[in-house]
């Protein structure tokens, strides 16, 4: 057991560990209330200021650096809200960073000597006088940045063509964001509590010496929150999620019955009942343009395209699923079609309807679509939880498919075309293990806002031509591959580009495209170049603030018009042509079908 000398110095130092966490304008030799004795305040007004918590000065200017950074322009126009919440978080990161720096740096030996001769040297007025210079400084700093910060939102929209925000609007963020970082530094101050909470329980129970209590309480306290957060947040969270969207999958949309036609998955002549599809695989099968708009767009006689989709109740894994998803191919004769396209779903089940609609306009219909579900969640949320879902979908759907195809004779295929949208070009990568084997199995693949994590697409982005940008990249000369969001950037360079082709399309406004882990302590190529038309010039990269900028960014990333962010609805038309087009096919083809998908 420790002598009562050992525990009278533990605590002597806890005394004055606390002291002067606590009491920021401490004197040796003086009496003290902690937080409640400067002598600018009366003996009525200490006793009142004493429970105030004290903030930590280096957490403070830290924090304030922050906040204010994260006012700078992002990818996508914010409203006062979302800037509210990424100043916030930014805030309380910097905060904590800060503290955290300050006690390491507390206890290097040469900068406590220096901090004790400062503290003996300086007059008893400044640390208070200190505080409130640095208050007001942040204040200012903080307003005059909200003001830029309208400018640049105004800057940002008008590039969108979207609303610009007014100012006395906008300046809403700053309280949202002191909110928002209050509430943060809060928990954080929690869990420094119940560690030191801990941490006495060890020292008095387990008799631990001072410094390996302190060690151990906030492991232990850090694990508790863990495990709460786990067990209560994100546990409780996923499966309120997968009720909530379970039951939305469930549920047809509005005015949307089972088709009719034998060539449609979910009707009556389908080997996918209806009610296994999904509510985005129930949109799928029954949408599609009139045949006179398929006559008109093509200029031939249409013929009525194949729609195939199995839901993920349809069958109980990925393999099955893709087995039945090539019976139903077989029984519509989709493998006699000109064109055949696997399709990869996004999170939900979801296919863009002018994504399908342009695909069979070009071919008058003369087209099979077959796609399956592997989630019912939205595409954030499983690109954190059913990733590699997507993965093993894509894989065997067209593994399936092309299996399927091999067993004909060359010149009776459809061309086999592939797609896949955000998480579903994710998960339709994995069908391939190189550019080349994507291009040796299939006839054109179309690969559309492809998330940062696309391991494909980053490699071929890494090795692209020398003086290319990120944003678009130039690979071998374009001879296989090409990248862009528009016709004009697709037909760049202008050297050859040799069938299959391979097409990204991607927004330099996309935040979907360049969200990356990395983004924390890396600057990114494309913040190294000069921006895309649709970016701000005042984008930069901070250490952190711009990870929390561009994640904040995904939430909103659907919310501007088309042709920016991650809305690609009217370069799908563009992406298809690339891959090939009917004999004959003229630019004003083109135009036509571009003003039918318009109206």
């Amino acid at each position: 057991m420790a002598s009562r000398e050992e525990l009278d110095t533990e605590f002597q130092a806890e005394f004055e560990e606390e002291l002067e966490h606590h009491h920021l304008w401490h004197r040796e030799g003086q009496r003290h209330h902690f937080g409640g004795d400067s002598p600018l305040l009366s003996p009525r007004l200490a006793r009142w200021v004493r429970y105030v918590p004290r903030a930590h000065p280096a957490g403070v200017v830290l924090g304030t650096a922050f906040g204010l950074i994260s006012l700078t322009p992002s990818l996508i126009p914010r409203d006062y809200l979302f800037q509210g919440l990424a100043t916030g978080i930014s805030g309380a990161l910097g905060y904590a960073m800060g503290v955290a720096f300050a006690w390491l740096l507390a206890r290097t030996a040469r900068w406590t000597d220096l901090t004790d001769r400062v503290r003996r040297a300086q007059p008893l007025w400044l640390t208070p006088g200190a505080w409130v210079v640095l208050v007001l400084t942040a204040t200012a700093a903080l307003l005059g940045i909200l003001l830029a910060g309208a400018a640049w939102q105004r800057q940002v929209a008008g590039l969108m063509g979207l609303e610009q925000p007014t100012t006395d609007g906008w300046l809403r963020a700053g309280p949202v964001a002191l909110v928002v970082a209050g509430v943060l530094v809060g928990l954080g101050r929690g869990v420094r509590w119940l560690a030191a909470r801990v941490a006495d329980l060890l020292r008095r129970r387990v008799h631990l010496p001072r410094r390996l209590a302190a060690v151990a309480g906030t492991l232990l306290a850090l694990l508790l929150v863990v495990a709460m957060i786990d067990t209560v947040v994100v546990r409780t969270g996923l499966r309120v999620a997968d009720s909530v969207f379970g039951a939305a999958n469930d549920q047809p949309y509005p005015g949307v019955v089972a088709p009719t036609s034998p060539l449609r998955s979910g009707s009556p002549a389908s080997l996918v009942p209806w009610e296994t599809i999904g509510r985005e695989g129930q949109a799928f099968v029954t949408g599609g343009r009139p045949p006179a708009q398929l006559a008109a767009a093509s200029g031939r006689p249409p013929v009525e395209p194949v729609r195939v989709y199995a839901g993920l109740l349809s069958a109980p894994g990925p393999a099955e699923r893709a087995a039945m998803a090539v019976a139903e191919l077989e029984r519509t004769g989709a493998f006699d079609r000109a064109v055949l396209a696997v399709v990869t779903t996004t999170g939900t089940g979801w296919i863009d309807a002018p994504t399908a609609d342009a695909l069979e306009l070009v071919w008058g219909g003369d087209t099979a679509i077959v796609a399956t579900q592997y989630s019912y969640l939205p595409s954030w949320l499983s690109f954190v939880v059913d990733r590699t879902r997507a993965e093993a979908e894509g894989r065997a759907l067209f593994d399936a498919v092309h299996a399927r195809l091999e067993r004909m004779p060359p010149d009776r295929r459809p061309r086999l075309l592939v797609f896949g949208e955000s998480l579903g070009s994710q998960g339709s990568e994995a069908a391939f293990t190189s550019l080349e084997d994507a291009r040796t199995q299939a006839d054109g693949v179309l690969w559309v806002g492809p998330p940062h994590s696309n391991e494909l697409h980053a490699a071929l982005t890494a090795r692209r031509d020398p003086g290319s940008r990120a944003i678009l990249p130039v690979v071998d000369g374009g001879r296989e591959v090409r990248f862009g969001s528009t016709a004009t950037d697709l037909a760049r360079p202008p050297g050859p580009w040799d069938a299959p082709r391979v097409v990204y399309l991607q927004h330099a406004s996309d935040p979907v495209v360049w969200w990356s882990p990395e983004l924390l302590w890396h600057r990114p190529a494309w913040l190294s170049e000069p921006p895309g038309p649709d970016v701000s010039p005042a984008m930069d990269w901070f250490p952190v603030v711009t990870f929390w900028q561009v994640t904040i960014d995904l939430t909103n990333s659907l919310s501007v018009p088309d042709g920016h962010g991650h809305v690609y609805r009217g370069s799908v038309l563009g992406g298809w042509l690339a891959l090939g087009t009917p004999a004959g096919w003229t630019d004003a083809d083109t135009t036509r079908v571009a003003g039918i998908l318009g109206a």
